[in-house]
């Protein structure tokens, strides 16, 4: 059973073609891995598909039911949420303060209506710290609860990115270079980190220079280059592909 399902996604940047029919299934429950050289698009069609950029055509379908990219706000409430290559954190907010921000997506009250807090107001901000309190020991950085944020290990960021996008209660977790600066230790942690996660419900799509990471822990890869989709299957299918060795060998050429 497919969560996502994306198919005839075109973008041009002027006299750049960046996506060319680019197309793109999740199965529910899954891993999956979007890969390909430096260039291919990869990013571009995540910030079509989580409304940063609007597609010139495409179709895009979650949970079975069509969604509109074309805000990231509406695409957070249809349940897709993303990390950024470059961490995006509230850098001079708390590591909690930034799941809170998160969580109140989910909530009723504002973020700023709870200057005058009602008693139900009082509760349901009582459930929000409660809730990012979870999530941070879920990710692992509960006792880094109080720090500012740009004070955390470049690790505990990343931690912390991935602990915000699931504040929001996502279906799918759409993660961009997530073990982009780690080291190994750090990648092993990260890989059992998205294991749980996907193991406890949510699924996973995520960008990846690392390939050993993505043959290690996707159940399915598509590739990309140059804005089009070159093989989608198994990590045995992608790796034999003929199309896909051309592409990385390409890149191995070129230095």
């Amino acid at each position: 059973m497919a969560l996502l399902e994306i198919s005839g996604v075109n973008k041009r940047f002027g006299g750049l073609q960046a996506l060319s029919e680019a197309y793109l299934t999740v199965p529910k429950g899954s891993i999956v891995g979007l890969i390909g050289p430096n260039g291919a698009g990869k990013t571009s069609f995540f910030n079509v598909m989580t409304g940063l950029y609007p597609a010139d055509s495409g179709e895009f379908k979650l949970n079975d039911h069509f969604y509109n990219p074309s805000a990231v706000d509406e695409v957070l409430k249809a349940g897709i949420a993303r990390t950024f290559q470059n961490i995006r954190l509230f850098k001079e907010m708390t590591v909690l303060e930034n799941v809170m921000v998160g969580r109140h997506v989910r909530t009723s009250a504002g973020f700023f209506s709870t200057i005058f807090k009602t008693s139900s107001q009082q509760k349901e901000e009582k459930q929000i710290v409660d809730d990012a309190m979870r999530l941070l020991t879920y990710v692992g950085i509960e006792k880094e609860a109080n720090q500012v944020s740009k004070n955390l290990s470049y690790g505990s960021q990343r931690r912390l990115e991935i602990a915000r996008a699931l504040a929001t209660e996502p279906l799918l977790l759409a993660l961009d270079e997530p073990a982009a600066g780690m080291n190994q230790t750090e990648k092993k942690e990260l890989q059992q980190l998205l294991q749980k996660i996907r193991g406890d419900g949510t699924t996973i799509l995520m960008i990846e220079h690392d390939v050993r990471l993505v043959m290690g822990i996707c159940s399915e890869i598509t590739v990309l280059d140059e804005g089009r989709v070159i093989a989608q299957g198994t990590p045995e299918m992608v790796r034999k592909d003929p199309a896909v060795i051309e592409a990385y060998l390409g890149l191995a050429h070129h230095g």
